[in-house]
């Protein structure tokens, strides 16, 4: 069973095909919650990143992996599929009862847009929006809320640029971090927000955030997938959506424009949580972003230099490529593999995460930290946040008391970024 699976793999690498075609697709209708009848399961057995491959190619939600574990939501198809070529499946709960019984029972209201009671400390967008615009107004001389441009259903992508001297475009490395591409992330918009707080609140008074503000241009966004992510807390429930709201979802991280669905890192089909879309960029979240960064190519050199992606779960630090399980590749070097690596591996020792290439954990195609580096030379990395393993969805949800102190976590690491961008 073991070759069977690794074949398998291999030749969804290579065809492109997945193993959509192994495993049926979940029929879902356009901007529905969730498809009936899906479970949360372990996997046991995916003890290499081909067999990671495999499950994460078959169509399901992979929520976590960990120790040859892999945490997934699947169809009762689906996970027949991966029992058939010899995966080991247990099932851990019911896919909407965990979620009704993380948010607390019965939605409070379906008008209402605010998180589950108890997690209030959580930012909604509105509230997100707000705190950037308070930050720009209490640090004028420092902080500037711009936009990138527009979500689907027509939210701004706030952007906010912090610099000694905010209304000028210095000749300085910018390093931009950006969070929430995936909707239920949440964690992760809170990691920028702390981003934000550190750099102006302590400009003043902490000599070490005062020179690195003076000698960088720090550019966050807070979210990237703000219709995905209103929509999963819509109502006072928890949704554990995954996508952006256009049609049936598009996957933000598989729609960058670099080998975007050459090699089995991606789906095909709309239902998939993997989701790819019809074309690279056919996110408008995706495609404002990258035009932003491309907008920062000034006389010919691109002046962002680091980059940070923030996501949850599994406290992984990860960089390109995703797309080949090759250290190098065409457009990377020995000697920047290596770089990606020391970098990594240094952010690694400063918040306990672990290190490792992208690809060590799955094959990933679209996506953009691949795209970053590929078309710009950036110094891209994924952070997996807190939790290390979330028992199912819980993972993607963890309580607002943990949001001090596993954004602070990350002091360090933005900091050893900051000062590799120079």
């Amino acid at each position: 069973m073991l070759t069977r699976r690794v074949l398998i793999a291999v030749a969804a690498m290579a065809g492109g095909a997945l193993l959509a075609t192994t495993a049926s697709p979940v029929t879902a209708q356009p901007q529905t919650e969730t498809a009936p009848d899906r479970g949360v399961y372990t996997v046991l057995g995916a003890d290499d990143t081909a067999e990671r491959t495999a499950v994460a190619g078959s169509g399901v939600d992979v929520l976590g992996t960990r120790d040859g574990a892999m945490t997934v939501v699947a169809s009762p198809a689906q996970a027949s599929s991966l029992r058939a070529i010899g995966f080991s499946l247990d099932q851990i709960g019911d896919f909407d009862a965990m979620l009704a019984e993380r948010s607390g029972g019965q939605p409070r209201s379906a008008a209402i847009d605010e998180f589950p009671a108890g997690d209030e400390k959580y930012h909604t967008y509105a509230e997100m929006t707000a705190e950037l615009q308070a930050t720009a107004r209490d640090h004028a001389s420092l902080a500037r809320v711009s936009s990138v441009g527009r979500s689907y259903e027509g939210r701004e992508l706030r952007l906010i640029k912090i610099s000694d001297n905010v209304a000028t475009d210095e000749n300085e490395p910018e390093v931009l971090f950006t969070c929430n591409q995936h909707a239920r992330e949440h964690l992760t918009t809170e990691m920028c927000l702390r981003i934000v707080q550190r750099f102006t609140d302590g400009y003043d008074t902490d000599p070490a955030i005062k020179q690195l503000v003076d000698t960088r241009e720090i550019l966050v966004l807070p979210s990237v997938n703000p219709d995905g992510s209103e929509y999963d807390i819509s109502g006072g429930r928890y949704k554990g959506w995954r996508k952006n709201r256009q049609g049936q979802g598009t996957d933000p991280n598989r729609n960058w424009g670099y080998k975007w669905g050459c090699c089995g890192g991606s789906s095909g089909s709309p239902s998939s949580e993997t989701y790819r879309g019809p074309s690279a960029f056919s996110a408008p979240e995706t495609r404002a972003v990258s035009n932003y960064v491309n907008s920062r190519v000034v006389g010919g050199r691109q002046q962002i230099t680091a980059h940070i992606d923030f996501h949850t779960y599994s406290e992984l630090v990860l960089w390109p490529y995703g797309y080949t399980y090759n250290d190098t590749a065409p457009g990377m070097t020995q000697t920047e593999a290596r770089r990606f690596q020391d970098v990594g591996r240094q952010i690694a020792r400063s918040n306990g995460y672990t290190p490792q290439q992208s690809s060590d954990l799955y094959v990933t195609d679209g996506s953009v930290n691949d795209w970053m580096w590929a078309q710009h030379k950036i110094l891209s990395y994924t952070f997996e946040m807190y939790p290390r393993s979330g028992g199912g969805l819980s993972g993607f949800y963890p309580p607002d008391e943990v949001i001090p102190r596993e954004t602070a976590r990350n002091d360090a690491a933005v900091d050893t970024l900051l000062r590799a961008a120079g």
